[in-house]
């Protein structure tokens, strides 16, 4: 029987660092399930899925200290399998305004307060092409409960919407 573990991984960028997980992760008979990686102002920083057969977990999770050695900060965790429960609808949020502190935090009391699940959420500032001005852009996959009202969700990010002056736009 295998077992999930989630690795959150945070290091100096280098080369080789994809690479030096995947040997240790193949080493103990384990499967590279998904992940999310990227280098952000010169550090790597991921999240990792990893299965492995469950009596190789304990020597897996031991055996990453040689990683952490060669500077590599990283956090396991074991999971318990999710139940997906199919009544949750699928919901996607895309912005577009200009950068100021506190966006995300705004978006994401509206969507707390009615107990929505962010899944995913990129974000990222860049210069707009004409103004040069900060942009700040932002997509989110979440999962939105059925007893939540998707119409009072949307009505209250478009209320704050016209607030920040930015422009939201939202997908089932």
């Amino acid at each position: 029987m295998n077992e999930s573990i989630v690795l959150t991984i945070v290091s100096d960028d280098r080369p080789g660092i994809v690479k030096d997980l995947s040997l240790l992760l193949e080493q103990h008979d384990g499967n590279w399930t998904e992940s999310n990686m990227l280098s952000l102002a010169g550090k790597f920083a991921g999240i990792l899925l990893a299965s492995l057969p469950q009596e190789r977990c304990d020597e897996f999770l031991s055996n990453l200290k040689q990683l952490e050695a060669r500077g590599l900060h990283i956090i396991a965790q074991r999971t318990n399998p999710v139940v997906d429960s199919a009544e949750w609808r699928e919901f996607k949020l895309d912005l577009v305004g200009q950068d100021r502190p506190g966006i995300v935090h705004d978006i994401t009391d509206i969507l707390t307060r009615h107990n929505v699940n962010v899944q995913e959420l990129d974000t990222q500032c860049q210069s707009a092409s004409m103004s040069g001005e900060t942009l700040f852009l932002a997509k989110a996959h979440m999962r939105v409960p059925p007893q939540a009202s998707l119409d009072q969700i949307r009505q209250e990010l478009e209320n704050l919407a016209n607030e920040l002056m930015v422009d939201i736009k939202l997908d089932h």
